[in-house]
């Protein structure tokens, strides 16, 4: 229970289904003082005592777990080795692999519950041969399939999102309302929960220094200078301090950063579109496909689907978007779906553009 709306009608939910609920609260800043004041994320004093309050009103025990250094060593550091490497992370997918998860589910399952019941919208369906699936949420502006795209199947046996066939999210704030809780009209947490300003450049820029360099087009000409590498990410257009206008007066966008030469390198938006994906990390979410298959590829949150094929390599996922995807960055996440189902996620460790493929 996270202290929001969604947490909050999803163990009402599963209270009215007859389960035996217990609430949680993750405890996953380290800053115990930290309140909501000026902050976007979920993780504030407040929010555990929303989180309590609602709870109280269901009629179920409530407790605070702490997650904190796992949090920290899993997601925050990894976040930050990510960027210094030159990559794009996603955080919540790696909060919900490694922690919620991992590390929560884990627990529960040692103190005897059979799941984890979350606020997510998403679909757990349950096919002829008994395998549980994971598809997409019924409100596909709330959809969050994406960032479950790492769970396994074993993971999924034991997880519960009572939200995943509510039609909108209005419905939900309706039902909390009806309920009596208070966290009904809460706004939605965003941004990154670690990083509650949502200074992200500012908050790396202690973490991993902001040492000036070069910005440079194609042809390696210096065309800007930039305060720090790791404040760019492959796709951005604002914000890059350019110098030097394109000979042909077109906006430039973000090809690369180079961390080991503190280099950031722009270009024109069709160098952005990539024709080919890899990784050598990914994950099922149910059994392994065939070694090629077709598919649609997600690499954002909220992008829009694109019809691919995948192929199962030795070392590595390699997949074929029919068109081409602008602005994929290393360490970004490529999630597969048949339809509506998810059938798992590759971690990008390159692209190819679309020229290098003719």
């Amino acid at each position: 229970m996270s202290g929001g709306v969604d947490s909050a009608v999803a163990a009402a939910r599963a209270v009215d289904a007859g389960h035996d609920v217990t609430g949680v609260h993750l405890a996953l800043n380290r800053s115990r003082g930290t309140l909501r004041t000026g902050a976007r994320g979920c993780c504030t004093i407040e929010d555990a005592m929303d989180a309590r309050r609602t709870a109280d009103l269901i009629g179920i025990p409530f407790y605070v777990w702490d997650f904190s250094d796992r949090f920290a060593e899993a997601v925050v550091d990894d976040f930050v080795a990510e960027y210094a490497a030159g990559r794009t992370p996603n955080p919540c997918l790696r909060c919900n692999e490694r922690i919620k998860f991992a590390a929560l589910l884990d627990k529960a399952i040692a103190l005897g519950f059979d799941a984890v019941c979350t606020g997510h919208y998403a679909l757990v369906r349950t096919d002829g041969e008994g395998r549980r699936e994971l598809h997409r949420a019924s409100d596909e502006a709330k959809d969050q399939s994406y960032v479950l795209g790492v769970l396994t199947a074993g993971q999924l046996s034991h997880a519960m999102f009572p939200l995943g066939t509510t039609p909108s999210k209005a419905i939900v704030r309706a039902e909390a309302e009806r309920r009596g809780f208070r966290v009904a009209s809460k706004p939605d947490s965003h941004d990154i929960c670690f990083i509650p300003d949502g200074d992200t450049r500012g908050w790396l820029a202690e973490r991993v220094g902001s040492a000036p360099g070069p910005v440079v087009d194609t042809s390696g000409a210096e065309v800007g200078r930039h305060e720090g590498a790791h404040a760019y990410t492959v796709g951005q257009r604002r914000g890059l301090s350019l110098t030097r206008p394109a000979p042909d007066g077109r906006p430039r966008f973000v090809l690369e950063v180079k961390p080991a030469s503190n280099t950031v390198v722009v270009g024109p938006r069709e160098a952005l579109a990539v024709g080919e994906l890899r990784g050598s990390r990914w994950s099922w979410t149910g059994a392994e496909p065939a070694r090629e298959f077709r598919c649609a590829v997600q690499v954002r949150a909220h992008a829009d689907p694109v019809p691919a094929t995948a192929r199962i390599a030795d070392d590595a996922v390699v997949v074929r978007p029919d068109e081409p995807i602008l602005g994929l960055a290393p360490g970004q996440s490529a999630v597969l779906y048949d339809g509506t189902r998810v059938l798992g996620q590759v971690t990008v460790d390159r692209t190819v553009g679309v020229p290098a493929l003719a």
